[in-house]
């Protein structure tokens, strides 16, 4: 079998999920492309896994200081180029097209009739799941962005719906865990504006990772490192908590280790306010609409978190493509969720 594989880039969660699937993928034999979008070529960083991929600019959403920037997104848009790149990508050759919402293979296999399987967070919002920030247009983007013939989608729990538990890697528990270390992991609001506002809680380790690192800051508990996949996983391994935006993946990755969650959304991105109600909804995570030091402060001092034992989703993915990709129903979802146990961690 052969298969071409479109990842979107503009997050780092669609990638981790994308590592993840090439594993399982080349342990079952199975001949993968991969092509990614979404931002700059020189931006993507760790991808030895996919031995080898293609490149284009894709669509992306411009974010500043937090916030999406809808003018600025179709500014930076460019519909010929993307209209071009899509009558471009050539898939006669190929079995399958696997689409982790990416739009030029998504409307590339459309338009040549290619059968698709898409696999994202973002599939799981054709069914009832928890929704916050939602407007027509916001649901018109994640219905038609990067539209396949079976959406798989993932969620942190079924909600009684034909949807799976998240992708992700599964490394063993820490042994140790050093209560008032502290991941943080906001790459769009301002690095700076951000170090000071951490400064004033001394009796806490801040490890902030970003695409441009605050060189300015001068306070010993805080470490502003440039994104690097093995450096994140060694700090996301022994901390306590993480801050971060409302992303699925890397939410996904704290509940498997059992880190305590604080998310702020990117605001008006209807996706990242619908997960942090999901994750408060659950009772999973705690939320804040904006930088807020007074909710961080009491985040900084919960002793409890959660963790969730999610199963190889990946390979169960990998056997299902094998076996021709029988309908999703609920009984082979709940087969898979039956793997699943939750319980209480104490932080102290």
């Amino acid at each position: 079998m052969k298969v071409f594989y479109g990842i979107q880039g503009t997050g780092n969660g669609h990638i981790t999920r994308g590592r993840i699937m090439a594993r399982e993928l080349h342990a079952a034999g199975v001949e993968v492309d991969y092509q990614f979008t979404g931002r700059p070529k020189d931006t993507f960083f760790d991808m030895e896994v996919f031995n080898g991929h293609s490149w284009c600019e894709g669509l992306t959403f411009s974010v500043k200081n937090g916030k999406v920037n809808p003018f600025m997104t179709v500014l930076k848009s460019s519909p010929l180029r993307l209209i071009k790149d899509i009558r471009q990508l050539d898939l006669s050759g190929y079995d399958l097209v696997i689409c982790d919402f990416e739009p030029v293979t998504a409307w590339a296999a459309r338009q040549q009739k290619k059968k698709t399987f898409g696999v994202s967070h973002q599939y799981a919002f054709q069914y009832k799941i928890p929704r916050a920030g939602g407007n027509p247009v916001s649901e018109a983007v994640m219905k038609h962005f990067a539209p396949v013939d079976i959406g798989v989608g993932l969620h942190w729990h079924h909600f009684d719906q034909p949807i799976l538990p998240p992708i992700i890697a599964t490394p063993d528990m820490p042994e140790r865990i050093q209560k008032n270390k502290i991941v943080v992991y906001l790459p769009f609001e301002n690095q700076q504006q951000l170090s000071h506002l951490l400064a004033p809680f001394r009796d806490f380790e801040f490890n902030i990772y970003s695409f441009s690192p605050d060189s300015t800051q001068q306070f010993e508990h805080i470490h502003c490192k440039p994104l690097s996949l093995h450096g994140f996983q060694k700090d996301l391994h022994d901390c306590a908590g993480i801050i971060c935006n409302a992303g699925f993946e890397l939410a996904s990755e704290s509940l498997y280790l059992g880190k305590k969650i604080l998310v702020k959304p990117v605001h008006a991105q209807m996706e990242q306010t619908s997960n942090a109600a999901a994750l408060v909804e659950l009772g999973y995570g705690q939320m804040m609409n904006k930088i807020n030091p007074d909710i961080i402060g009491q985040w900084l001092h919960t002793n409890k978190a959660v963790r969730i034992n999610y199963p190889n989703t990946a390979k169960y993915l990998v056997e299902w493509v094998k076996n021709g990709m029988p309908p999703v129903d609920q009984g082979w979802c709940n087969t898979v969720w039956s793997n699943v146990t939750v319980t209480s961690v104490e932080l102290a």
